[in-house]
């Protein structure tokens, strides 16, 4: 019955994987709701801070704040928010995907591209194809604070408004439902059209005490929360993978387990069959 012993430690250890991947979508599912209050609560604020400056690319205010700049693209930053763990299925590897077509993109256009990540799994996938990273944020857990993304931001701020940097682009998870989330990209800067043709007339808004003071505070606020909100949609994303993709594991260990056991039966029955055979032989022989 050796063959038979083997096939019961793997029963075991198969089982015992069974456990912790049952555990982990225990906590995964736990987390996941929380996460998914937290995108919710964002969504709002983001959506309506991204239509207020939208409106802003048809105003004519008297000081043209450098954000509000359009220039010819020669140098572009792309933003790659990912996970600091694995196993969640293929969500991170979506979010790399997009990432790698901005950069054939970007060199069929002939743009330099530098890149600032959040989560560790970018951080190493682009270390190894070897880009300029001027950037990284990692291990912000599972309550990330917008104050832990400001220097990374930034990086990025100083750059479009020094010249260095003509594009800002942003590339994350978006969460849809439970089962489905979908890589984005998106435009931080500049500023993004809104499809209004009654914005597209001379107007402006009335601000109070100054135009440059309102803009670089509302501007800059304006980055930072489609950060934290891309940070926030991408843990919702990475809670809800991890948890299908440990339901998936643990699933396929019970049917492995199932499979296990049916060969470990007829191993045994063999076994059986085999000593029958023997004692009725020696039997016959005597």
């Amino acid at each position: 019955m050796a063959a038979g012993k083997e096939i019961r430690n793997q029963i075991r250890s198969v089982r015992n994987t069974q456990k912790i991947t049952r555990a982990m979508e225990m906590v995964a599912a736990s987390k996941m709701r929380r996460a998914q209050e937290r995108m919710r609560a964002a969504r709002p604020y983001a959506m309506k801070m991204r239509a207020v400056i939208g409106h802003l690319r048809y105003a004519h205010p008297e000081y043209r704040h450098p954000f509000l700049a359009v220039r010819p693209v020669r140098r572009a930053a792309v933003l790659v928010i990912t996970s600091d763990r694995g196993l969640c299925g293929a969500l991170n590897a979506s979010v790399l995907r997009a990432a790698l077509l901005e950069i054939e993109t970007a060199a069929r256009d002939g743009i330099e591209l530098d890149f600032c990540t959040i989560g560790t799994k970018g951080l190493g996938f682009l270390k190894r194809l070897g880009v300029r990273i001027v950037a990284h944020v990692g291990h912000l857990g599972d309550v990330p604070h917008a104050h832990d993304l400001a220097g990374a931001v930034k990086v990025l701020l100083d750059g479009y408004r020094t010249g260095t940097l003509d594009r800002i682009d942003i590339v994350y998870n978006r969460f849809v439902n439970t089962m489905t989330q979908k890589p984005v990209v998106e435009r931080l800067l500049p500023l993004p059209e809104v499809e209004d043709p009654s914005l597209k007339h001379l107007w402006d808004y009335l601000y109070e005490p100054e135009a440059r003071d309102v803009l670089e505070q509302l501007l800059s606020r304006y980055v930072e929360t489609l950060v934290y909100h891309g940070v926030v949609e991408n843990g919702a994303s990475e809670q809800s993978a991890r948890m299908v993709a440990m339901r998936a594991a643990s699933d396929n260990a019970g049917k492995l387990i199932g499979d296990l056991r049916l060969r470990y039966n007829k191993a045994r029955q063999a076994a059986i069959t085999q000593e029958i055979s023997e004692i009725v032989g020696g039997a016959a022989a005597v």
